[in-house]
C-alpha cells in the first residue's frame, strides 16, 4: 500500500440530509480520524432523527463513473461501502473492482436498515450482497438484523453472533464483525472472526439516544485505522473508542436517534 501524508478512503455510499449517517458521518469520521475521504454517492435521502421520509437512487452508471473519477486521480489506500440500495448497484461495484484489479483492502458495511427501523434496501439486496460483496469483503460488519438476513440464521446472543461469522466466512469474507448494539444488556459485544482468530470486544453500554449513525461510523473509522498502516484488530478497537466518545460528546440535536458528536476535540 502506498504510503502518503493522508490515508485515502473511498467510500461508496448514501446520503443523509440530516447529518448523522450516510456520506456525511462518513466523511467526517475519516476527517477526524486524520484521513481523507473521497466519496461515489448511490443515493440521496431526505431522512432525520426520525426517520427516513424519501430515497431517490441515483443512475448506476453515475455511481460508477465517480468510482473511477476518483480512482484514476486521487486512488485510494481503502474503499468502504455503505447503502447501495439496489443489487444493480451492488453488481456494479463487485464488476467494477474486477475489472479495476482492486487489491486494496474492502470494507463492507452491509447497510440494510437505518437506526429509525426504515429499510435502506431494495428487493433482493441482501441476496446480491452474498453472491457479489461477501466474497470481496476484507472485513464485513453487519449488525444483528444484517447478519439475520444474510446468513438465515437467528442471531439474539453471542453463540449466534460466532454462527453467524462462521456462515458469513465460509461465503467468502476475509473477516467478519458481528457487531451486538442491538442486544438489550448493560455490556455490549463485538464479536470478531478472521485468519482463524476470534477475538469479543466488550465496552459499557451507554444510556443515550443519540445513536444515528454509529454502524457507518464504525465502519468508516475501520477503514480510516487500516488505510493508515493499522493492523484489523487495532483499527476495530481505535473505531470503537471514537464511536464510544462521539456518543458520549453528541450535539443532542433532533426529536428522535440524535446524531453522534463526530468532531468532538481529541
Amino acid at each position: 500500500m502506498t504510503k502518503r501524508n493522508q490515508a485515502r478512503v473511498l467510500i461508496i455510499a448514501g446520503s443523509d440530509s440530516g447529518g448523522g449517517a450516510g456520506i456525511q458521518a462518513d466523511i467526517k469520521t475519516v476527517t477526524s480520524l486524520g484521513g481523507y475521504a473521497a466519496t461515489a454517492i448511490t443515493a440521496v435521502t431526505a431522512q432525520n432523527s426520525l426517520g427516513v421520509q424519501a430515497i431517490h437512487s441515483l443512475p448506476v452508471d453515475l455511481i460508477r463513473e465517480q468510482i473511477i473519477s476518483v480512482l484514476d486521480d486521487i486512488g485510494a489506500d481503502v474503499i468502504k461501502t455503505g447503502m447501495l440500495f439496489s443489487s444493480e448497484v451492488t453488481n456494479m461495484v463487485a464488476a467494477l473492482m474486477d475489472e479495476r484489479g482492486i487489491n486494496e483492502p474492502v470494507i463492507i458495511d452491509p447497510v440494510m436498515v437505518a437506526t429509525s427501523g426504515d429499510s435502506l434496501a431494495a428487493t433482493n439486496l441482501a441476496e446480491s450482497i452474498i453472491e457479489n460483496l461477501v466474497p470481496r469483503a476484507t472485513l464485513i460488519t453487519p449488525n444483528l438484523s444484517e447478519a439475520e438476513a444474510l446468513t438465515g440464521l437467528e442471531v439474539v446472543d453471542l453463540d449466534g453472533m460466532r454462527r453467524a461469522a462462521e456462515k458469513l466466512m465460509a461465503m467468502g469474507a476475509g473477516a467478519v464483525l458481528v457487531k451486538g448494539g442491538h442486544l438489550k444488556h448493560d455490556t455490549l459485544h463485538d464479536f470478531y472472526l478472521g485468519d482463524n482468530f476470534e477475538h469479543v470486544f466488550t465496552s459499557k453500554r451507554i444510556d443515550s439516544r443519540n445513536t444515528h449513525g454509529t454502524g457507518c461510523t464504525l465502519a468508516s473509522a475501520i477503514a480510516c485505522g487500516l488505510a493508515q498502516g493499522q493492523t484489523m484488530i487495532k483499527s476495530i478497537e481505535q473505531a470503537r473508542e471514537y464511536v464510544i466518545e462521539a456518543i458520549k460528546q453528541a450535539p443532542n440535536l433532533g426529536q428522535g436517534d440524535g446524531p453522534m458528536g463526530h468532531g468532538f476535540r481529541r
